[in-house]
């Protein structure tokens, strides 16, 4: 997969594409499984006329320009979305600067000055509740009049479910996500809910309880988390992945009231600072506690670290079982 940048009207950088492209257009934040059944029947399409596919996506989310006190915390920030994208095989992904000259667009001038005009478009794959243009006014049947018009196909995909009827959507997985409800962000994401950070230095408080952490740099504000509180993770790591139980939120019980993410590592230790990594969100273990004092804490990681085992060994036999 190859990225480029765009200017706000989609002048190209550098994508051959002579015959036309197969193109889908989208926020992704999550990249989903709805998003996910887009990518996988983009490329089918793709391949069946022999040409390149395009993922076209927007940086910031449209609404932190159009509307931005409506503007959600994002489930992926954009380095994550795009290494999330690079893994669904599709030939490139173009990334236009949302702005206040994009978002006035009227639908027609989108289709024509950007997916026809800059990026040659032949087919376009959407999911059933796409909006785009000026106010989403765009819609379906709006689309499909410009392509029976421009010459170009029109294919809409319907929603994905979960297995229990609920339909998948960046909202539904932000809600579950908020509310600490993993396996149902799982569910909708179809991996676990994760973060990616650089490690850094900590104060190496958790070596004097026998509790090393590996400590992340500052998220961006943009970026969802779930609830403070302990939780059992899954550590990707440059050695490879490691179970661990991951503190996020204060430190009470030595008066640190910043928001944290630490995380002690099961069975593995090394010099990770400057690495980035992945953090996979497993389960909920517990809120943030206070505790009388060092004992106190150091016998509740104990038995933090023996429920994380187990909630790991579960899911790991889960993920094993056809």
């Amino acid at each position: 997969m190859n990225t480029a940048a765009s200017d706000p009207r989609g002048e190209l950088s550098g994508l051959p594409l002579p015959d036309g492209a197969v193109i889908t257009v989208g926020t992704f934040d999550g990249v989903h499984r709805g998003h996910q059944d887009v990518l996988r029947t983009l490329v089918e399409h793709a391949e069946r006329r022999g040409l390149p596919s395009v993922v076209l996506t927007f940086e910031p989310h449209p609404l932190e320009v159009v509307n931005p006190a409506a503007a959600p915390p994002l489930l992926t920030l954009h380095e994550e979305k795009l290494e999330m994208l690079a893994q669904s095989g599709v030939s490139y992904v173009a990334v236009l600067p949302f702005t206040p000259a994009l978002a006035a667009l009227e639908a027609e001038a989108f289709v024509d000055d950007v997916l026809r005009g800059r990026f040659a478009l032949r087919e376009l794959l959407v999911g059933h509740d796409h909006g785009f243009g000026r106010g989403r006014l765009g819609d379906i049947e709006v689309l499909k009049a410009l392509g029976r018009s421009r010459g170009f196909a029109v294919s809409v995909l319907p929603a994905v479910h979960t297995a229990d009827g609920h339909a998948i959507s960046s909202t539904a997985i932000r809600r579950a996500v908020a509310g600490g409800d993993l396996d149902r962000a799982a569910a909708g994401l179809g991996r676990p809910f994760s973060l990616s950070g650089t490690v850094v230095q900590g104060d190496r408080r958790g070596r004097t309880i026998g509790y090393p952490t590996l400590n992340l740099a500052p998220i961006s504000e943009r970026k969802l988390l779930p609830p403070d509180g302990v939780y059992a993770v899954r550590a990707q790591l440059p050695e490879g992945s490691f179970g661990g139980m991951l503190n996020l939120g204060p430190r009470p019980t030595v008066g640190d009231r910043q928001r944290r993410i630490e995380t002690h590592v099961f069975d593995a230790s090394a010099d990770w600072y400057g690495a980035h990594i992945r953090l996979d969100f497993v389960a909920r273990l517990r809120g943030v506690q206070t505790f009388a004092g060092l004992d106190a804490l150091k016998a509740q990681l104990t038995r933090d670290e023996a429920q994380a085992r187990a909630c790991l060994a579960e899911t790991a036999v889960r993920s094993a079982t056809p």
